[in-house]
């Protein structure tokens, strides 16, 4: 007996996946810039601490808002699509399936053909049928706010704990150095993880986030230690 062939895509981690990312990659460099610039302006290692962890505090919060902001609006701009079309299908059904059945002509189908796919589909579930092929919009793709509120403050968190730990087992004299590091190479793993899991080019990933991390460590550094120097 044939056993079906089960295909799993990664297209489908991409909403979560995202916000895990994008949330981890804030919290290491923020949190990790944020101790870099206050030690290098000379503080005592117990305000380092302090504004460590008001950095995850404030970052978590502010990314949460930030994700459950900008998906929602996604996600109002998707029910006010689907609303519209929902309103054509009961007032324009013939017209909405000779536009369906149209689609279909562009990707190759011939016109009869078409029009039957677009009937069978839309005596099944029409408005899914228009979401899906008129609209872009489906299951993997669709917005959501609170899972992706909750995925960025959750993995921000994790992120920025980790150049806090540096800060409480490192000796004050090598501070800024310890965090800098164990910051590259923390985030250097994230972007093996992230491309890992997305399927994406391991090197190309890591490299990216390395960059733009000690990118931003070296400019606070650099602020911190003015910043220091001039008071």
């Amino acid at each position: 007996m044939s056993r079906l062939h089960v295909e799993n895509h990664l297209v489908s981690r991409i909403g979560w996946l995202r916000a895990a990312v994008l949330g981890a990659n804030d919290g290491i460099v923020s949190t990790a810039s944020l101790i870099v610039g206050v030690a290098s302006a000379a503080a005592p290692t117990s305000q380092v601490l302090v504004a460590g962890i008001a950095g995850l505090v404030a970052g978590a919060m502010s990314m949460a808002a930030g994700e459950y902001v900008s998906v929602s609006s996604q996600s109002d701009t998707e029910n006010a699509d689907l609303a519209r079309e929902r309103e054509e299908l009961r007032t324009q059904p013939e017209f909405e399936r000779e536009e369906l059945a149209q689609i279909y002509v562009k990707r190759g189908l011939e016109t009869g053909l078409a029009r039957q796919v677009a009937d069978q589909l839309m005596a099944r579930d029409a408005l899914a049928a228009h979401a899906h092929d008129e609209l872009g919009i489906s299951e993997m793709t669709t917005a959501r706010p609170i899972q992706a509120a909750l995925t960025s403050a959750a993995t921000f968190s994790v992120g920025a704990a980790m150049p806090l730990i540096m800060v409480l087992v490192s000796p004050r004299a090598t501070l800024v150095l310890a965090v800098s590091v164990a910051s590259l190479l923390f985030l250097g793993l994230l972007g093996a993880i992230g491309a890992k899991a997305g399927g994406a080019n391991i090197l190309r990933a890591t490299l990216r986030v390395t960059f733009w991390g000690a990118l931003a460590m070296a400019l606070t550094a650099g602020i911190g230690a003015l910043v220091g120097t001039a008071v």
